[in-house]
């Protein structure tokens, strides 16, 4: 693997300069593994992604309310485990690997758990053990990508992480839509095709991903309290608490897929191909944003990626109902992703020390999995109560507000460790 070489700086803007006469490092190998694994994952998620709005809204008769509890339990349950995986990770002394991968052993059980739940605690007891083994990975195997990278790479790295991550993303609610329309118990194959698919992603793990950290091993065993202090840096609290902010405005991808349902009268049938809008974007503009970040800056690409999501949310406000509107909101859905994902990832390594790199990308995706926790239940809530314009407005107008002080936060010359 890559280790990040000291000597790399990152400007105030968040572009990494690297020494002069080093040559830009090509894309590790574990990358592409473990962006495999995540496109393999991402094909059994976003099957199940795909359908559960309507399994649960339409099948199910549940509230906009309830579906907010669910979808806030399915997007931000992972935060309450994701210290525990960086910090296990971490003090393991290099079992990144396999960390993640019992995240993805868990989360692949989860699947056939939903033949079985009709009702929302069963339901939501599922979801919230599948989150849980998203939120046992999610840190150990970007803290793998970190580690692979060189600090100038950075961005690329992830960006082509989150290209193949997003290639699984797109098939997935491709597969769902065929199955629906080719089988009698439409829901119950989803999941059980889901399931098998899942376990593929395992077995790419285990077999073609490299365990441990490949470098030296750490001096004195990373603490709990250590991980934590990590607050204490100045750059990697500021870059906390913009990702909490702006998750606190950042609405579920189910919701924006439901707005546009009702704003287009889009058939049911019809509703698992919206995802792949998102899908198509994110993977267009993945490696695109990835490069350009490590150029112009990981902060100025990363609040631009929420101007594009601000924009979004004001086409879906507008009385505008042209054909163009599903295509350019998918795209600029897309496009936030791509520019927000890899590129805060990419941005919160370069002030983590190597010993506690997962535990450091574990703290900023807490704070950021919170804030969509509680924005799930608040749109939710807000929509049952005033409905969905006023509640998206809201929406938009904390955007616009945690934006401005975001830009007030740019992080400043920082040293890779």
């Amino acid at each position: 693997m890559y280790v990040a070489d000291s000597r790399a700086r990152t400007s105030a803007d968040g572009a990494v300069r690297p020494p002069a006469g080093r040559r830009r490092a090509a894309v590790a190998p574990t990358v592409l593994a473990l962006g495999t694994v995540s496109l393999v994952t991402d094909v059994s998620s976003e099957m199940v992604t795909a359908v559960l709005p309507l399994y649960l809204v339409t099948g199910l008769g549940l509230s906009p309310l309830g579906f907010g509890l669910l979808d806030g339990v399915y997007n931000g349950f992972s935060a309450l485990v994701r210290l525990v995986g960086g910090h296990l990770a971490d003090r393991g002394g290099g079992r990144h690997k396999w960390v993640a991968g019992f995240g993805y052993a868990v989360s692949a059980v989860c699947k056939p758990l939903l033949l079985v739940a009709h009702s929302l605690t069963p339901i939501g007891l599922v979801l919230a053990a599948d989150r849980t083994g998203k939120g046992l990975r999610t840190a150990p195997r970007d803290a793998l990508i970190s580690l692979a990278s060189t600090p100038e790479s950075r961005g690329r790295a992830f960006g082509v992480h989150r290209a193949m991550d997003t290639a699984g993303a797109l098939f997935g609610p491709l597969v769902a839509f065929l199955i629906l329309r080719a089988t009698v118990d439409g829901y119950d194959a989803v999941f059980t095709v889901s399931f098998c698919v899942a376990v593929l992603g395992v077995l790419v793990l285990v077999l073609f991903v490299p365990g441990g950290r490949g470098g030296p091993a750490p001096a004195e065993r990373p603490t709990l309290r250590a991980a934590v202090g990590l607050l204490r840096r100045r750059e990697l609290r500021r870059i906390t608490v913009c990702a909490l902010l702006l998750g606190l405005a950042t609405v579920s991808d189910s919701f924006v897929y439901l707005l546009l349902q009702r704003r287009l009268g889009v058939p049911d049938r019809w509703f698992t191909l919206l995802p792949l809008g998102t899908a198509g974007a994110f993977l267009l503009l993945a490696v695109p944003l990835g490069r350009l970040a490590d150029r112009v800056g990981r902060w100025t690409v990363f609040l631009s990626g929420h101007g594009g999501l601000l924009l979004a949310y004001g086409l879906l406000l507008t009385s505008w109902h042209g054909t163009a509107l599903p295509y350019v909101v998918l795209a600029l859905h897309g496009g936030f992703y791509a520019a927000t994902d890899g590129v805060l990832m990419a941005a919160a390594s370069d002030g983590v020390p190597e010993a506690l790199r997962s535990s450091g990308l574990a703290l900023v995706q807490t704070g950021q999995a919170l804030a969509r926790f509680a924005c799930s239940l608040l749109f939710g809530a807000a929509w049952t109560a005033w409905g969905d314009r006023a509640a998206l407005a809201g929406a938009a107008v904390a955007l616009t507000t945690g934006a401005a002080y975001s830009l007030t936060l740019r992080p400043k010359e920082t040293v890779t460790a």
